[in-house]
C-alpha cells in the first residue's frame, strides 16, 4: 500500500494523513451504520468496546494514520482515547506527530443501552460549550488539538450566537484550533455562512467537517470554497453509513459495472472518490474492524479516471432525499 500522505490540516498547521480514523462507530454500543450487528456480535460491554478501541488506534497508526476524531457525544470515545494514549505515550507511538479532535454540542444520553429511546440530546447553547470544553479538557488534556461546533446547522442558530463565538474566540485565542462539523441537507448554506464568521475583524473558523460521499456530494463545492480560503477540511460518512458498502445493494451495481481491478470492494471504490477530491484534507474511516480499515486503506493505490468520476456522479441523490432516508437508519 503506499503511504498516507502527510499534510497540514488547512492553514492550521496541525498534522493529519489523507485518511484518519473516526470513533463515532467505536465509543458506544450502538451506531446507525449497515452492518454492525454482524460486525459486532453480541458483547458490547465497556471492557469489550474499549479494547476494540484500542486495537483499532493500534491498527490504525501502525498504517500511517495521523488523525482520530471524537466527540463528546460518542459515549465513551473521548475516555477510550484517553486511556490509549496513556497507555501508549512513552512506547515508541508517534503520538507528537498525530492530531486529536473532538467535538461539542451534543451529549451522550443512551446509558451504554443500544435499544436506548434516545441516544444524544443537542445543545448549542454557551453554558453547553463551556461544561463540554471543560469535559473534553479534563480527559484529554494536552492532547485535545481541535474543537468543533458538532453537526451546526442554519437552523440553530449557533453561528448568530455571540456568546457562542466569543467563547470560542476565546480558546482559539488560547491555542486551540477551532472548527465546525455540519450535517442535514443545508450543509452547503452552512458552510457558507459560517465562511463569515468574525470576531473581532478575524475570520473564527479554521477548520470544516462534512459529510460527502456518492450519494450525497451537495457541499462540494462549499467545501472547494472553504479549503481555498485556507480552512481544513474533514470529510466524514463518505461511506454513507454502510449504504455505500458491499452489504447495500443498491449502489453495488453501479459500482461493479465499472473497470476497476479485480476484487476492488464498493468501500473502496467510495473512498477512492472522496480522496480524489482536491480540497479534502482528511477523510475519515468508521471502521471498527482491522479488515474495514485495510479495506478503506487501499482506497490510496485506486486512481479513478475521469469516465469512472462520471459514472458514479450518477448515483447521486437529492440532499433532501439523502438526508431523510438517513434520519430513518436504525441503531444497532
Amino acid at each position: 500500500m503506499t503511504p498516507l500522505s502527510r499534510r497540514s490540516l488547512g492553514a492550521t498547521g496541525l498534522p493529519v494523513t489523507a485518511i484518519g480514523l473516526g470513533l463515532a462507530a467505536l465509543g458506544r454500543p450502538g451506531y446507525i451504520n449497515l452492518g454492525r450487528a454482524d460486525d459486532l456480535g453480541g458483547d458490547r460491554s465497556i471492557e469489550t468496546t474499549r479494547q476494540r478501541a484500542f486495537d483499532m488506534l493500534d491498527a490504525g497508526v501502525a498504517a500511517g494514520v495521523r488523525y482520530v476524531d471524537a466527540a463528546r457525544s460518542y459515549g465513551l470515545a473521548e475516555e477510550f482515547l484517553a486511556a490509549w494514549l496513556d497507555a501508549r505515550a512513552g512506547a515508541g507511538f508517534p503520538l507528537d506527530e498525530m492530531t486529536f479532535g473532538s467535538k461539542w454540542g451534543y451529549t451522550y444520553v443512551g446509558a451504554w443501552r443500544v435499544d436506548a429511546p434516545v441516544h444524544e440530546v443537542k445543545d448549542h447553547s454557551a453554558g453547553a460549550l463551556r461544561r463540554q470544553i471543560g469535559e473534553s479538557r479534563a480527559v484529554l488534556g494536552r492532547w485535545l488539538r481541535l474543537y468543533q461546533i458538532h453537526s451546526a446547522t442554519l437552523e440553530s442558530g449557533v453561528l448568530d450566537d455571540t456568546d457562542v463565538l466569543n467563547e470560542l474566540s476565546k480558546l482559539r485565542s488560547n491555542g486551540l484550533a477551532i472548527g465546525l462539523s455540519v450535517s442535514g441537507p443545508r450543509q452547503p448554506a452552512t458552510i457558507l455562512r459560517a465562511l463569515e464568521v468574525r470576531v473581532d475583524g478575524v475570520a473564527l473558523f479554521q477548520t470544516v467537517q462534512a459529510t460527502w460521499n456518492l450519494l450525497e456530494p451537495s457541499a462540494g463545492a462549499a467545501l472547494s470554497e472553504a479549503h481555498a480560503r485556507g480552512l481544513g477540511v474533514i470529510v466524514k460518512e463518505a461511506l454513507a453509513n454502510g449504504r455505500l458498502t458491499s452489504r447495500s445493494p443498491e449502489p453495488r451495481r453501479a459500482l461493479e459495472s465499472m473497470i476497476v481491478p479485480a476484487g476492488t470492494g464498493v468501500e473502496e471504490i467510495a473512498m477512492a472518490a472522496a480522496l480524489a477530491n482536491p480540497w479534502a484534507d482528511v477523510v475519515l474511516s468508521g471502521a471498527v474492524t482491522k479488515a474495514q480499515l485495510h479495506g478503506n486503506l487501499a482506497a490510496v493505490d485506486l486512481a479513478l479516471t475521469p469516465e469512472d468520476r462520471d459514472r458514479l456522479a450518477t448515483l447521486a441523490e437529492p440532499a433532501e432525499e439523502y438526508w431523510r432516508r438517513r434520519s430513518g437508519l436504525s441503531w444497532s
